[in-house]
């Protein structure tokens, strides 16, 4: 039932795994016929962020890139399907919504507990097992290990959050999920790009996966980036084009950010 291969991998040797959760783009077989107009376009999509962290194989950083839509089932959720934020809509393990709200699949085909059962299994599971190993990998090789979780999002969605995002949106889940003197220096080197807004723990604190991978206690840091796509998108809307020159611009800073957490020692 799995046509592609859930994730795609290249390992690294540095101490840092950068996880890309909702950049793909492939559907279940016959997901396609059951969803709306609105909901086969993906428009949540994370849109070409393995582009954006073109630098990490010369810092010899493994990265993890899932394969599917978040629309199959939404990897930077917990299995259990819990509340991530409180007094917001809920985007749920496997979405019935776009994030503006409307419907992905037609009527009637919406699935059912034993299809996210399935989902859970095929897609979600093998990608979790892959960031655990890894993770377990790094850090008997170097004592910790760094996940960087790589997202974008739409700078605007009303149904979601209030005003614009800033343009680079870092989440450690309110300091749990990282040591301070990983994240405070990187957040000072921010403050140095003149060319983005930045918030630490603002309207994203980090999902699933900062939160559950995050414990610094046990050598185990986390660090959500979410990147407002007006910073390298030419338009925010299909077929969400991509600006070259604004790209560049976002891989030196991305390159630097994880230099940075690679250099980075406990």
């Amino acid at each position: 039932m799995v046509e592609i291969p859930v994730f795609s991998f290249t390992r690294g040797d540095a101490p840092v795994l950068v996880t890309i959760p909702h950049a793909g783009t492939a559907l279940m077989p016959g997901m396609a016929e059951r969803m709306t107009e609105i909901g086969v376009s993906l428009p949540d999509t994370d849109w070409y962020m393995e582009r954006l962290y073109a630098a990490a194989a010369d810092l010899g950083i493994g990265v993890l890139r899932a394969n599917y839509s978040r629309y199959v089932i939404d990897l930077n959720r917990g299995a259990d399907d819990a509340m991530l934020y409180p007094g917001r809509p809920k985007t749920g393990l496997v979405p019935k919504f776009t994030f503006d709200g409307e419907p992905i699949y037609r009527t009637d085909e919406v699935p059912d507990e034993s299809e996210i059962s399935l989902r859970r299994s095929l897609y979600w599971q093998p990608y979790h097992d892959a960031v655990t190993e890894e993770l377990a990998r790094l850090k008997a090789r170097w004592g910790w290990a760094i996940l960087w979780d790589g997202h974008s999002i739409r700078d605007e969605i009303p149904r979601l959050f209030e005003g614009m995002l800033p343009d680079l949106n870092f989440g450690t889940n309110d300091g749990v999920s990282c040591a301070a003197s990983l994240i405070m220096p990187i957040m000072e080197s921010v403050t140095r790009q003149p060319d983005y807004t930045h918030v630490l723990n603002g309207r994203f604190k980090g999902g699933y996966t900062t939160r559950h991978y995050g414990q610094p206690e046990t050598g185990l840091h986390a660090i959500q980036l979410e990147k407002a796509q007006s910073i390298y998108l030419s338009r925010q809307s299909a077929p969400w084009p991509i600006s070259e020159m604004k790209r560049r611009a976002v891989v030196d800073v991305v390159g630097a950010l994880l230099r940075q957490a690679s250099a980075w020692r406990p």
